[in-house]
């Protein structure tokens, strides 16, 4: 069959815009997905602070074991936790009144606080000092992967948090033919991979 007009045209074209437009709306917003799990500071970390125009305020600034920095004009502060946007944010509110139209900047420019443990039966058992998130398939390969001896339906992910433990389940064998791949969880800096 053969189409002639510019109609036929047309139409065809705003098919294609609304095909388009569909798929991009079906698309998850990258940007949610990296606003929940922004890189949180932790001890050890090296942080780059600067206020602009202001030479004597450009420090890099070790984040302490308890989680406080010390930076001029704010004084003592609680990095540990926050995300680099939350620790700007509070350095300008505090440097305001000395400073009253200060930008700040800051940076993380070395993580060493995000560390994860990998225990039990794999080739390479031991702590590990990762520069980003990484998930429990992610955890498993940097030891080398399961030994044929593991139980790597049972394997358990140990997390600290308010005082308290928490346990997650992990099915290897499952994620690994691409079932349930809920259980793939990121890992949060102090989690334990067991595999049994």
């Amino acid at each position: 069959m053969f189409f002639k007009g510019k109609n036929v045209v047309v139409s065809i074209a705003m098919l294609a815009l609304l095909g388009a437009l569909q798929f991009v709306s079906a698309e998850p917003k990258v940007g949610d997905a990296l606003a929940s799990n922004e890189y949180r500071i932790g001890p050890e970390d090296v942080l780059d602070i600067s206020v602009w125009k202001e030479e004597d305020l450009q420090k890099q600034v070790l984040v302490r074991p308890d989680g406080g920095i010390s930076f001029p004009l704010a004084g003592e502060l609680k990095a540990g936790g926050k995300t680099a946007r939350e620790l700007q944010a509070e350095i300008t509110k505090k440097i305001q009144k000395y400073i009253p139209d200060a930008v700040v900047t800051v940076s993380v420019v070395k993580i060493a606080g995000l560390q994860i443990y990998v225990l039990g039966k794999v080739k390479k058992p031991g702590q590990y000092t990762v520069g980003r998130y990484v998930d429990v398939m992610q955890a498993l390969t940097l030891a080398g992967g399961v030994t044929p001896y593991a139980n790597d339906d049972e394997i358990k992910i140990v997390r600290r948090e308010g005082g308290k433990e928490k346990t997650f389940l992990f099915d290897y064998s499952d994620v690994k033919n691409g079932r349930h791949l809920e259980q793939n969880i990121l890992l949060k800096s102090g989690d334990v991979v067991v595999v049994p």
